[in-house]
């Protein structure tokens, strides 16, 4: 491999991570900044977080944006606002001082990073869900229409059918399993009821902190509850009809194998990594599931190397084992 210098961006709800790497994929520089997310405070916000981001980031890696090869940024939201793409290009575009770069969806810096810029497939399981894959040039999308009408299988869907349960047990609509008490204890009620108050007004139907109790509903699918084991399940199914939609898209022959990898906090429980991996299995033999390897900041990075034309530097991971392979 040649030398250079490929930056990579991965914005975030919560924050922005920077890395450089330099023409061998090793990391020269990396750093943290606060969210890049525009949609809410204007888009001055996003180039005034991107300035100062990548200011600091070349500095750590000792040199100036002119001298990057190539740079990727992969922001939240675009391209879900049409209008604002020449927006978003123009501002990369004036922070570098040059042309050699590309911005698209975050959602192509997770899937390059977990499959190390090889084909396939990564879904995303986090606050929502959404899936993205590349094959022989090819790219697909599906899922990311936000929790008002999708994001099946993610974190907040997880939890709102959780909370949906816990109102039939209380009613007695379902039996009453390991999911009511521990759902009432985490979010600290006493009387039922309470949970309409606490999580409306109290609250304010805020996702992120409504997202956090679908570790709750995977608590009580490993104590035996059978409403929320079958909460999981469905979920693995969603993401899995994620991963299928982009295979149909992608041009993939009958019988080929398709690498898929995973990303975001509900795969961090093992037994609803497990559920999924049980569901893609289900779903035909062609599917491999992989673990990721690395995260999407480096992801970014490794696809502005793709962009430039530099060789990748990591192998497709390690498969990920089946239950008989433990």
């Amino acid at each position: 491999m040649s030398g250079g210098y490929f930056l990579g961006v991965d914005g975030g709800g919560s924050k922005t991570a920077y890395v450089v790497l330099d023409g061998e994929g090793r990391t020269v520089a990396e750093s943290i900044g606060p969210s890049c997310y525009y949609f809410a405070a204007g888009i001055d916000l996003l180039e005034r977080v991107l300035g100062e981001g990548l200011a600091e980031i070349t500095a750590k890696a000792g040199i100036t944006p002119a001298e990057l090869d190539h740079a990727f940024f992969g922001l939240p939201g675009y391209g879900e606002a049409s209008a604002d793409i020449p927006l978003l290009d123009d501002i990369a575009g004036r922070l570098l001082g040059h042309e050699r770069f590309a911005v698209d969806n975050d959602v192509v810096s997770g899937w390059a990073g977990a499959l190390a810029g090889a084909d396939g497939i990564n879904v995303v399981a986090g606050t929502g869900s959404i899936a993205y894959g590349e094959h022989l040039g090819l790219a697909h999308r599906a899922g990311g229409w936000s929790e008002l009408f999708g994001d099946e299988g993610s974190a907040y869907w997880v939890a709102i059918q959780g909370l949906n349960a816990f109102g039939r047990m209380s009613d007695g609509r379902l039996p009453r399993g390991p999911l009511h008490g521990l759902l009432a204890e985490r979010v600290g009620i006493t009387s039922d009821l309470d949970m309409v108050g606490t999580i409306v007004d109290r609250w304010g139907g805020r996702r992120a902190e409504i997202a956090r109790l679908s570790g709750t509903v995977v608590e009580a699918a490993d104590a035996g509850d059978a409403e929320a084991g079958s909460i999981l399940h469905a979920a693995g199914q969603e993401l899995v009809r994620l991963v299928q939609a982009c295979r149909d898209r992608l041009g993939y022959r009958d019988g080929e194998e398709v690498a898929v990898s995973y990303s975001g906090g509900m795969f961090t429980a093992p037994s609803f990594l497990s559920t999924f991996h049980e569901a893609l299995r289900t779903a035909g033999p062609e599917y491999r599931l992989h673990t990721p390897v690395h995260g999407p900041a480096v992801g970014s990075a490794l696809y502005a190397m793709k962009l430039h034309g530099a060789g990748l530097p990591s192998p497709l991971p390690g498969s990920v084992p089946t239950s008989k392979e433990r």
